[in-house]
């Protein structure tokens, strides 16, 4: 009787171990279910249904679990090969792809073959994360699966096919409340064209994808948080009659440096219908940069670093968006080559199990722990903070941050050099400053408090090269 009780209590744990995420009555950040604020902190593990067995999955969740991740994004029909080519264990998800029956087996012992199955692998996945508090950022299929795009066929061709596969699949995980929804993957959800100043649409994806999401809410209810990642804005293609859309989104990708991901935000947080905003997919540590062109070298264009995540992710975070997403360019494949053929890997070969402890994996914890350091997640990019020259590029550009109650603000240094800072635009009272090191997460307390004012400080060490500056209101 103490054994089934045990077990029963297990599995409720199993289940209920996160509360499901959802959006904040302002529209600006994320919740869970219980009304307590959400920092999304996601790592990419595009691949880990497809590619890794079970011991493989637990060592990678244990890390990310440990590094402070809590969210990992994962797809169930992963690109490229996730249809044609199978999981570790030999099995496909479909016994075909015309019917797309599912390629199920009764029983789910890993022990024998052929009871445990594709599915099953996927269960098992889940549920391992749910024991560690993460939560799966689950995308039902990646983009390719819709826009036709070799190897793999575009199986979802209609409306009906994406709706079943989506209702089946989402009652397979309807319990499971670590499972946040995600549709698309790295594929716009329209084609087109623009002459003469008109924009032609060459094809429209979106009633599949729609049909996946109505399959989603008929199983999990109209509350349910359902995103999409996105080629570009999602905020550009699916507006008012998507109320099933949770959040905007759009990937920052791996092309250039200088990308502007704080214009992007400053944009959709203007869009209509208003929504969180996040970088689902920013530049990658150790990914060569803009690799697709045959032009790509070392010396000319080399990889992105922990440097350049820290300061992609950190002004999209305080230009506005509800969360952060990193991603290594050997884990989202993970990447060994006995098994599969790297992917632009430029010339140089990354185990996925060296990757786990890349600079920035580590590095981003501090992130989560310096957003959640403040109770109040009602923020606003305010760069009026900011008295001295702000910069313009991802060279130097500086961000400011502070709450709608002017009690806190936060300003990324992305060069260690001395910044002035306007105290009037926070509410009265002494100020207390704070360095904060993003690389270490270690904190400097400067002694003398500050009032009003234009207040000129400089960073600690000028060998760090980016600081974030904590001001608070005591």
């Amino acid at each position: 009787m103490r054994k089934i009780v045990l077990l029963l209590i297990a599995m409720f744990t199993v289940t209920l171990c996160n509360a499901q995420i959802r959006v904040d009555a302002s529209k600006s950040y994320l919740t869970t279910s219980d009304g307590k604020p959400f920092f999304w902190l996601a790592d990419t593990g595009w691949e880990l249904f497809h590619r890794l067995n079970r011991e493989e999955a637990i060592q990678y969740l244990d890390a990310r679990k440990e590094q402070g991740f809590n969210v990992i994004l994962a797809v169930v029909l992963a690109q490229n090969t996730g249809l044609t080519q199978p999981n570790y264990y030999g099995d496909l998800p479909f016994k075909d792809l015309q019917s797309l029956e599912w390629a199920e087996t009764p029983g789910n012992d890993p022990s024998d073959s052929v009871a445990y199955d594709y599915w099953d692998h996927v269960d098992f996945i889940i549920k391992e994360a749910a024991k560690r508090k993460l939560y799966i950022g689950l995308l039902p299929a990646w983009g390719d699966k819709v826009l036709p795009s070799a190897p793999d066929p575009a199986v979802f061709s209609d409306e009906n096919k994406s709706y079943t596969y989506g209702k089946k699949i989402a009652e397979r995980y309807k319990k499971q409340s670590n499972v946040i929804w995600i549709l698309g993957g790295d594929r716009p959800p329209r084609l087109n064209k623009w002459e003469n100043g008109k924009e032609i649409i060459i094809h429209d994806y979106r009633p599949i994808w729609r049909a996946m999401a109505k399959a989603i809410q008929d199983v999990n209810g109209k509350e349910v948080f359902i995103a999409y990642h996105p080629g570009w804005h999602t905020s550009e293609y699916f507006k008012e009659e998507d109320k099933w859309l949770s959040m905007n989104a759009i990937q920052s990708g791996h092309a250039i440096r200088n990308f502007k991901i704080w214009d992007s935000i400053r944009v959709d947080l203007k869009a209509t219908p208003k929504r969180p905003f996040m970088d689902l997919e920013p530049c990658y540590e150790d990914h060569p940069v803009n690799p697709w062109d045959g032009r790509w070298t070392r010396e000319s264009r080399g990889y992105f670093n922990d440097y350049d995540v820290r300061a992609r992710i950190y002004r999209g975070v305080f230009a506005g968006a509800c969360g952060a997403v990193y991603g290594h360019h050997s884990i989202w494949q993970f990447m060994d080559t006995a098994r599969n053929y790297p992917i632009w890997n430029g010339d140089t070969i990354i185990t996925w199990q060296k990757a786990l402890t890349a600079k920035a994996a580590t590095h981003i914890q501090y992130l989560r722990q310096l957003m959640e350091s403040h109770k109040d997640f009602n923020r606003m990019e305010d760069s009026l903070l900011i008295a001295s020259n702000r910069g313009s590029d991802y060279r130097d550009l500086i961000i400011a941050t502070k709450n709608m109650g002017g009690t806190y603000a936060l300003i990324y240094l992305p060069r260690p050099t001395s910044i002035r800072v306007n105290l009037d635009r926070l509410q009265k009272g002494k100020k207390r400053f704070t360095w904060f090191n993003p690389v270490t997460g270690k904190k400097s307390i400067l002694k003398n408090k500050y009032n009003t004012g234009i207040v000129s400080v400089t960073p600690p060490n000028k060998e760090q090269p980016d600081w974030v500056l904590i001001i608070d209101v005591i």
